[in-house]
């Protein structure tokens, strides 16, 4: 079982007082931050997240034309072939 003290560092602690990450949610599981409200501080961050992407080859000219249609309707390439790729695969199952 990993230890808080291993996990975290010095300055951080839990407001649950719990000795591990899974007593740490089995008390958030039956308790509301807003019975701590008071404790809390406030924080500023930066979340960066990032969607996992599979590349394809596509060819040259026909590239060019998917370029030129999304631009006709206002979308980017990427967005325009994702959506034809999903209403092709739908076709498949049905």
């Amino acid at each position: 079982m990993k230890t808080l003290s291993k996990s975290l560092s010095k300055n951080k602690s839990s407001v649950s007082k719990a000795q591990s990450y899974k007593e740490i949610g089995e008390y958030w599981d039956k308790h509301d931050i807003a019975e701590h409200w008071e404790e809390t501080k406030p924080a500023e961050f930066e979340v960066d997240i990032k969607s996992e992407v599979t590349y394809y080859a596509v060819d040259n000219k026909l590239s060019a034309k998917v370029r030129e249609f999304a631009k006709r309707h206002g979308v980017s390439p990427d967005t325009l072939l994702n959506l034809w790729l999903q209403e092709k695969l739908q076709e498949q199952n049905t």
